[in-house]
């Protein structure tokens, strides 16, 4: 991996990989322009703010980012707080609801901008795995339930994720018969093409043949035009453009202004809340991921990306798009289809622009059922049964946590979900014997030995997220290309997050040319076979 030469970055990058860019961005493109369009329905928004956010993503914000192959564009976490915030600014109108929506998803932007220019892109360190997960997994339910409903060409009466999922077996006994089929082919479709091993199938990006699969069923079954039917049991039932997706013909037409006379109100400050919170944790998960995913290993600017996507969000929100974040499924895509540089994310906003530009009349006979169908798939990704297993298999208190953090979101709201799952785990550290005073700062002692040309780190008492920060500012200021050794023999807890961390850090710094090595776990016990769990030792913690 190390004899890989880094792609240049800029125009000289553009220079050398313009052609594997432009083939990635493609087919990135592919894959975008249906998740763009389902990401922005099932928000409570018109379709062409997904396609606003992604190209503003692609041709803004890839070029002031501080990321190499990541694509960004709406993402599928960010639905649950963009629909509640059409709905509580809207009272019960739509449009007014999305121009309050777009204006305070103007204000998050300026604050994550704002945020990144602070530094604060450490902050995504803080944030305890288990809880985050458990946030994504809430996510991907509450998107399943509203989107099989969509599926089946059912309008639900309920609204709230738990009431949904009670209402899906009246759905299915009412679904409209030509809808659910074209939603069910659909399903199958994302369940089946990414499992056949045929290499070439699996360059086929499964969104997009559902997308072609679709229109071919709508126009066999005629959605283009208002008329009745009967199936088999004689009922009637209605199909029309009402199941298609309606774009404007220019594009400038879908340009929406936002709405600041709510900017006071309370409903207002939650939404600008959430949407922050969500989309800064996202971005900054998603980075890191796509740095793992580098064949290059470079290493994302997260300050700088956290102001891009900040700057990027508040552009996109004046014109009428959503909020974006450094999206993961799109992103591997890109590095899987040979994306080197930041100009992949740059193609594939431009080729949206130009399709939309050009084929406006043609996304008009998607059906709303195959993009329904790809959230549901999306949603079932997030809240898969292994996420379960696998938090269980990290300890039992990560599951706790996990589904502490799933079960309050889906009955309340996502902040209060997620920061449940942080107080829950804070309760189980000064359960298990943290001490007050190392909840937010480690006690750690770092000297150079000389002699052996050595940096030695001990960690004292507990190393837990809440104070992983203060503990990564002190490796920081160890030279690179060093000999570390990091001595936990005077160390009674560790947790799982600062186990991840670590283990990040120590390969990232011995790739670097140093040389990390973690110490002294002996008395440590894991909390399960998992070898990143947490650990807790029986030593009384030293002062």
């Amino acid at each position: 991996m190390s004899e890989l030469k880094i792609p240049k970055d800029r125009l000289q990058g553009l220079k050398e990989n313009w052609q594997t860019d432009l083939v990635s961005g493609f087919i990135v493109f592919l894959i975008a322009l249906p998740l763009c369009l389902g990401i922005a329905l099932a928000s409570g928004v018109p379709p062409m703010a997904g396609i606003i956010a992604a190209v503003v993503g692609g041709l803004i914000v890839s070029q002031i980012s501080g990321s190499y192959v990541t694509i960004n564009g709406p993402a599928a976490g960010l639905i649950v707080v963009i629909l509640g915030a059409v709905e509580s600014l809207g009272h019960g109108d739509p449009m007014a609801g999305y121009r309050s929506m777009l204006a305070a998803v103007v204000v998050s932007g300026v604050i994550l901008f704002v945020l990144g220019r602070l530094k604060a892109g450490r902050l995504g360190d803080i944030f305890p795995s288990s809880a985050v997960h458990g946030m994504l997994a809430a996510i991907g339910i509450i998107i399943f339930s509203k989107q099989i409903h969509v599926a089946l060409g059912v309008k639900p009466s309920a609204k709230e994720p738990l009431e949904l999922l009670l209402e899906i077996p009246k759905s299915i006994g009412l679904l409209n018969p030509e809808v659910a089929f074209i939603g069910l082919v659909s399903l199958l479709i994302m369940i089946v093409l990414p499992v056949i091993k045929n290499k070439y199938v699996k360059m086929i990006p499964a969104p997009m043949v559902v997308v072609l699969v679709g229109m071919a069923l709508a126009h066999y079954f005629d959605l283009e035009h208002e008329h009745k039917y009967l199936f088999l049991d004689g009922h009637e039932y209605t199909l029309g453009p009402k199941f298609l997706v309606t774009l404007p013909e220019r594009v400038l037409d879908g340009v929406v202004f936002p709405d600041f006379s709510n900017v006071f109100s309370k409903a207002f400050a939650m939404a600008v809340i959430s949407i922050t919170l969500v989309q800064g944790i996202e971005s900054l998960l998603s980075a890191k991921a796509v740095d793992k995913l580098d064949p290059f290993k470079r290493e994302s600017d997260l300050n700088k990306d956290l102001s891009a996507v900040g700057a990027g969000s508040a552009l996109s929100g004046l014109i009428g798009g959503l909020p974006m974040i450094a999206e993961i499924v799109r992103s591997s895509a890109n590095v899987n289809n040979g994306g080197r540089t930041r100009w992949s994310n740059f193609f594939h906003g431009l080729f949206l622009l130009v399709f939309v530009a050009a084929f406006p009349t043609l996304i008009h006979s998607i059906p709303l059922a195959s993009l329904a169908a790809i959230l549901m798939f999306t949603g079932y990704r997030l809240a898969a049964p292994q996420h379960f297993k696998h938090t269980l298999h990290i300890g039992s208190e990560q599951l706790a946590i996990f589904i502490t953090t799933l079960v309050i979101t889906l009955a309340t709201d996502l902040i209060i979900g997620v920061f449940s799952g942080i107080l829950l785990k804070i309760i189980i550290h000064l359960f298990r014997g943290a001490p007050l005073r190392s909840l937010f700062r480690p006690k750690v002692n770092v000297h150079y030995e000389a002699i052996v040309d050595r940096f030695q780190v001990d960690i004292h008492n507990v190393a837990i997220f809440s104070n992983y920060l203060s503990l990564k500012s002190q490796l920081d200021q160890i030279p690179p290309g060093k000999d570390v050794r990091v001595n936990f023999d005077n160390t009674t807890l560790v947790d799982h997050t600062v186990m991840e961390h670590l283990h990040t850090y120590q390969e990232r710094y011995n790739r670097a040319g140093g040389s990390m090595e973690l110490e002294e776990m002996g008395h440590l016990i894991p909390r399960s076979q998992h070898p990143l769990s947490a650990r807790k030792g029986k030593k009384k913690p030293v002062y």
